[in-house]
Protein backbone atom coordinates (compact mmCIF):
# COMPACT_ATOMS: atom_id res chain seq x y z
CA UNK A 1 0.00 0.00 0.00
CA UNK A 2 1.29 3.47 -0.90
CA UNK A 3 2.46 5.81 1.82
CA UNK A 4 -0.20 8.53 1.89
CA UNK A 5 0.60 12.22 2.28
CA UNK A 6 -2.02 14.96 2.22
CA UNK A 7 -0.76 18.54 2.06
CA UNK A 8 -2.88 21.58 2.85
CA UNK A 9 -1.57 24.53 0.85
CA UNK A 10 -2.71 27.72 -0.85
CA UNK A 11 -0.27 26.93 -3.67
CA UNK A 12 -0.88 23.35 -4.87
CA UNK A 13 0.76 24.07 -8.23
CA UNK A 14 4.04 24.87 -6.44
CA UNK A 15 3.96 21.46 -4.76
CA UNK A 16 2.80 19.51 -7.80
CA UNK A 17 5.40 21.10 -10.07
CA UNK A 18 8.23 20.19 -7.71
CA UNK A 19 7.00 16.61 -7.53
CA UNK A 20 7.45 16.17 -11.29
CA UNK A 21 11.20 15.71 -10.84
CA UNK A 22 13.65 13.27 -9.27
CA UNK A 23 12.90 10.82 -6.51
CA UNK A 24 9.38 12.13 -5.83
CA UNK A 25 8.35 11.80 -9.47
CA UNK A 26 9.49 8.17 -9.52
CA UNK A 27 7.90 7.38 -6.16
CA UNK A 28 4.57 8.81 -7.31
CA UNK A 29 4.72 7.02 -10.66
CA UNK A 30 5.45 3.67 -9.00
CA UNK A 31 2.84 4.30 -6.29
CA UNK A 32 5.35 4.16 -3.46
CA UNK A 33 3.72 7.33 -2.18
CA UNK A 34 0.38 8.98 -2.81
CA UNK A 35 0.39 12.78 -2.50
CA UNK A 36 -2.71 14.96 -2.66
CA UNK A 37 -2.93 18.70 -2.16
CA UNK A 38 -5.94 20.40 -0.57
CA UNK A 39 -6.43 24.14 -1.11
CA UNK A 40 -8.31 25.82 1.77
CA UNK A 41 -9.75 28.28 -0.78
CA UNK A 42 -11.86 25.43 -2.10
CA UNK A 43 -13.59 25.23 1.28
CA UNK A 44 -14.67 28.85 1.62
CA UNK A 45 -18.24 30.10 1.27
CA UNK A 46 -17.80 33.71 0.15
CA UNK A 47 -17.32 34.86 -3.43
CA UNK A 48 -13.79 36.11 -2.72
CA UNK A 49 -12.67 32.71 -1.36
CA UNK A 50 -11.30 34.44 1.74
CA UNK A 51 -8.83 32.36 3.74
CA UNK A 52 -7.26 35.09 5.91
CA UNK A 53 -8.24 38.06 8.04
CA UNK A 54 -6.70 40.75 10.24
CA UNK A 55 -5.26 39.71 13.58
CA UNK A 56 -7.30 40.41 16.71
CA UNK A 57 -5.41 42.90 18.83
CA UNK A 58 -3.85 44.56 15.81
CA UNK A 59 -0.42 44.19 14.32
CA UNK A 60 0.98 43.69 10.82
CA UNK A 61 0.07 40.88 8.49
CA UNK A 62 -2.90 38.57 8.16
CA UNK A 63 -3.84 35.32 9.87
CA UNK A 64 -5.20 32.21 8.14
CA UNK A 65 -8.79 31.52 9.18
CA UNK A 66 -9.61 28.35 11.11
CA UNK A 67 -12.77 27.25 9.28
CA UNK A 68 -11.41 26.72 5.73
CA UNK A 69 -8.39 24.88 7.16
CA UNK A 70 -10.59 22.73 9.39
CA UNK A 71 -12.83 21.76 6.49
CA UNK A 72 -9.83 20.97 4.29
CA UNK A 73 -8.39 18.79 7.06
CA UNK A 74 -11.64 16.87 7.38
CA UNK A 75 -11.70 16.30 3.63
CA UNK A 76 -8.13 14.97 3.74
CA UNK A 77 -9.05 12.59 6.54
CA UNK A 78 -12.33 11.46 5.01
CA UNK A 79 -12.26 7.96 3.58
CA UNK A 80 -8.87 7.10 5.08
CA UNK A 81 -9.09 4.57 7.89
CA UNK A 82 -5.42 4.90 8.87
CA UNK A 83 -4.77 7.41 11.63
CA UNK A 84 -2.13 9.84 10.41
CA UNK A 85 -0.67 12.70 12.44
CA UNK A 86 -1.50 16.26 11.45
CA UNK A 87 1.76 18.21 11.26
CA UNK A 88 1.95 21.99 11.12
CA UNK A 89 5.20 23.31 9.63
CA UNK A 90 6.20 26.10 11.99
CA UNK A 91 9.44 27.74 13.22
CA UNK A 92 8.05 27.19 16.73
CA UNK A 93 7.94 23.42 16.31
CA UNK A 94 10.22 20.51 17.08
CA UNK A 95 13.40 20.55 15.04
CA UNK A 96 13.22 17.96 12.26
CA UNK A 97 16.08 15.44 12.34
CA UNK A 98 16.80 12.01 10.92
CA UNK A 99 15.19 10.18 13.87
CA UNK A 100 11.95 12.10 13.38
CA UNK A 101 11.91 11.40 9.64
CA UNK A 102 12.68 7.74 10.24
CA UNK A 103 9.80 7.49 12.71
CA UNK A 104 7.46 9.19 10.23
CA UNK A 105 8.51 6.84 7.42
CA UNK A 106 7.64 3.85 9.61
CA UNK A 107 4.02 5.00 9.84
CA UNK A 108 1.13 4.97 7.39
CA UNK A 109 1.45 8.57 6.22
CA UNK A 110 1.22 12.23 7.15
CA UNK A 111 -1.10 15.19 6.87
CA UNK A 112 1.01 18.33 6.46
CA UNK A 113 -0.29 21.83 7.00
CA UNK A 114 1.61 24.62 5.22
CA UNK A 115 0.79 27.99 6.71
CA UNK A 116 1.13 31.43 5.16
CA UNK A 117 1.07 35.07 6.22
CA UNK A 118 1.57 35.57 9.99
CA UNK A 119 0.42 32.02 10.72
CA UNK A 120 -2.87 30.27 11.38
CA UNK A 121 -5.57 30.76 13.99
CA UNK A 122 -4.28 29.28 17.25
CA UNK A 123 -7.61 27.55 17.92
CA UNK A 124 -7.09 25.29 14.93
CA UNK A 125 -3.61 24.36 16.16
CA UNK A 126 -4.96 23.52 19.62
CA UNK A 127 -7.86 21.42 18.36
CA UNK A 128 -6.61 19.78 15.16
CA UNK A 129 -2.81 19.74 15.01
CA UNK A 130 -0.92 16.85 16.58
CA UNK A 131 2.62 18.20 16.25
CA UNK A 132 4.50 21.26 15.02
CA UNK A 133 7.75 20.67 13.11
CA UNK A 134 10.48 23.15 12.23
CA UNK A 135 13.29 22.74 9.70
CA UNK A 136 15.42 25.40 11.37
CA UNK A 137 15.60 28.60 13.34
CA UNK A 138 14.66 30.92 10.51
CA UNK A 139 11.49 32.15 8.79
CA UNK A 140 10.35 31.65 5.19
CA UNK A 141 7.25 32.97 3.45
CA UNK A 142 5.23 29.78 3.81
CA UNK A 143 5.27 26.15 4.82
CA UNK A 144 5.37 24.66 1.32
CA UNK A 145 9.15 24.38 1.02
CA UNK A 146 9.56 22.94 4.55
CA UNK A 147 6.73 20.51 3.82
CA UNK A 148 8.37 19.40 0.58
CA UNK A 149 11.62 18.82 2.43
CA UNK A 150 9.78 16.54 4.85
CA UNK A 151 8.01 14.74 1.99
CA UNK A 152 11.27 14.11 0.16
CA UNK A 153 13.17 13.05 3.27
CA UNK A 154 10.45 10.55 4.23
CA UNK A 155 10.12 9.24 0.69
CA UNK A 156 13.85 8.49 0.47
CA UNK A 157 13.47 6.04 3.37
CA UNK A 158 10.58 4.10 1.86
CA UNK A 159 11.44 0.72 0.27
CA UNK A 160 12.08 1.02 -3.45
CA UNK A 161 12.05 4.82 -3.58
CA UNK A 162 15.76 5.17 -4.39
CA UNK A 163 16.13 2.06 -6.51
CA UNK A 164 19.10 1.10 -4.33
CA UNK A 165 18.02 0.88 -0.68
CA UNK A 166 21.66 0.99 0.39
CA UNK A 167 21.78 4.63 -0.70
CA UNK A 168 19.49 5.70 2.14
CA UNK A 169 21.40 3.61 4.66
CA UNK A 170 24.66 5.35 3.74
CA UNK A 171 23.31 8.91 3.80
CA UNK A 172 24.48 11.46 6.34
CA UNK A 173 22.80 11.02 9.75
CA UNK A 174 21.57 7.49 9.00
CA UNK A 175 24.10 6.18 11.56
CA UNK A 176 24.21 9.41 13.53
CA UNK A 177 27.31 10.57 11.65
CA UNK A 178 28.03 12.91 8.76
CA UNK A 179 28.76 11.31 5.40
CA UNK A 180 32.27 10.61 4.13
CA UNK A 181 33.62 12.51 1.08
CA UNK A 182 32.81 11.20 -2.40
CA UNK A 183 34.87 11.25 -5.61
CA UNK A 184 34.37 10.32 -9.26
CA UNK A 185 36.30 10.48 -12.54
CA UNK A 186 38.79 11.84 -13.45
CA UNK A 187 41.28 10.46 -10.94
CA UNK A 188 43.16 13.77 -11.00
CA UNK A 189 41.36 17.11 -11.26
CA UNK A 190 43.03 20.52 -11.06
CA UNK A 191 46.13 18.86 -9.64
CA UNK A 192 44.25 17.04 -6.87
CA UNK A 193 44.20 13.24 -6.88
CA UNK A 194 41.56 10.92 -5.52
CA UNK A 195 42.74 9.22 -2.29
CA UNK A 196 44.73 6.15 -3.29
CA UNK A 197 42.79 3.79 -1.05
CA UNK A 198 39.64 4.37 -3.17
CA UNK A 199 41.51 3.09 -6.24
CA UNK A 200 43.01 0.09 -4.46
CA UNK A 201 40.13 -2.35 -4.86
CA UNK A 202 40.62 -3.33 -1.20
CA UNK A 203 37.04 -3.14 0.05
CA UNK A 204 37.98 -3.60 3.68
CA UNK A 205 40.48 -0.74 3.54
CA UNK A 206 37.97 1.44 1.69
CA UNK A 207 35.30 0.78 4.33
CA UNK A 208 37.76 1.67 7.11
CA UNK A 209 38.81 4.86 5.32
CA UNK A 210 35.20 5.90 4.79
CA UNK A 211 34.33 5.27 8.43
CA UNK A 212 37.37 7.28 9.56
CA UNK A 213 36.36 10.19 7.33
CA UNK A 214 32.76 10.02 8.50
CA UNK A 215 33.84 10.05 12.15
CA UNK A 216 36.37 12.79 11.49
CA UNK A 217 33.96 15.05 9.67
CA UNK A 218 31.44 14.66 12.47
CA UNK A 219 34.13 15.47 15.05
CA UNK A 220 35.29 18.58 13.19
CA UNK A 221 31.94 19.89 11.88
CA UNK A 222 29.21 18.58 14.16
CA UNK A 223 30.83 17.37 17.41
CA UNK A 224 27.45 17.59 19.13
CA UNK A 225 26.35 14.50 17.19
CA UNK A 226 29.07 12.35 18.74
CA UNK A 227 27.49 12.80 22.14
CA UNK A 228 24.37 11.02 20.91
CA UNK A 229 25.98 7.75 19.82
CA UNK A 230 28.13 5.07 21.42
CA UNK A 231 31.22 4.39 19.34
CA UNK A 232 32.72 0.92 19.09
CA UNK A 233 36.38 0.32 20.01
CA UNK A 234 37.24 0.17 16.30
CA UNK A 235 35.45 3.46 15.66
CA UNK A 236 37.21 5.12 18.60
CA UNK A 237 40.56 3.97 17.21
CA UNK A 238 39.73 5.39 13.77
CA UNK A 239 38.62 8.68 15.27
CA UNK A 240 41.82 8.93 17.31
CA UNK A 241 43.81 8.34 14.12
CA UNK A 242 41.88 11.06 12.30
CA UNK A 243 42.41 13.57 15.13
CA UNK A 244 46.13 12.79 15.30
CA UNK A 245 46.47 13.24 11.53
CA UNK A 246 44.52 16.50 11.69
CA UNK A 247 46.82 17.84 14.40
CA UNK A 248 49.86 16.91 12.34
CA UNK A 249 48.43 18.92 9.45
CA UNK A 250 47.78 21.82 11.76
CA UNK A 251 44.02 21.71 11.32
CA UNK A 252 41.97 23.33 14.11
CA UNK A 253 40.36 20.99 16.63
Amino acid sequence: MAYRIDLLTLFPDLVNNYCQFGVLSRALREQIIMLQCWNPRDFTSDRHATVDDASYGGGPGMVMKAEPLDMALRAAQDGCSDARPVIYLSPQGRRVDHDLIESAAAGKGLILLAGRYEGIDERLIEKRVDEEWSIGDFVVNGGELPALMVVEAVTRLLPGALGDDESALQDSFSAGLLDYPHYTRPAIYDGEAVPKVLLSGDHQAIAAWRMKQSLGRTWSRRPDLLGNIELSPDQLKLLDEFIAEAHQLGEPS
